[in-house]
């Protein structure tokens, strides 16, 4: 690492700790030349995949717009916040370890389901009904009753 004093290509590192609850390290470093200190911190950088849209579009992936979406199905619902961040934090490690640039649509629909089926089901049925586009009363009839189905066969 360059000193950014001196700028010599070469320091040392003196002293390394863990922060911000294990997620960056941080790093006192001392320059091979001037014998100046300073402090670096190092974060592992996770790249989310960009988003393919239905009509070929490509997005980068907004975090903002996702929350959005499962706040606006959780609502007046019962449910933590610490339970929506912790599916949102999964729904993230999932396309990330993907190990995909990028993924469609669907794959991160169908991953904001599976973590609302578990945290509320009338979420699911919201998001669901939004989702698939559900056309009339039976569609929704018919979700319930393959909820009510998996509930009966756990």
């Amino acid at each position: 690492m360059y000193c950014p004093f001196c700028t010599h290509p070469e320091t040392k590192v003196i002293d390394s700790r863990l922060v911000s609850e294990g997620e960056q390290i941080r790093r006192r470093r001392e320059c091979l030349t001037c014998n100046e200190r300073f402090t670096t911190f190092e974060v592992a950088e996770l790249l989310m995949p960009r988003v393919v849209k239905q009509d070929g579009t490509r997005q980068p992936f907004d975090e903002d717009k996702l929350r959005a979406g499962i706040l606006r199905s959780l609502e007046k619902r019962p449910v933590s916040i610490e339970a929506i961040e912790a599916s949102l934090n999964r729904i993230k490690h999932s396309l990330r370890a993907s190990g995909e640039r990028e993924v469609g649509t669907q794959l991160v629909g169908e991953a904001v389901m599976a973590q609302l089926r578990q945290l509320d089901e009338v979420a699911y049925v919201r998001f669901a009904s939004v989702y698939r586009s559900f056309k009339d009363l039976n569609e929704f009839r018919e979700e319930i009753e393959r909820l009510e189905q998996e509930h009966q066969g756990s």
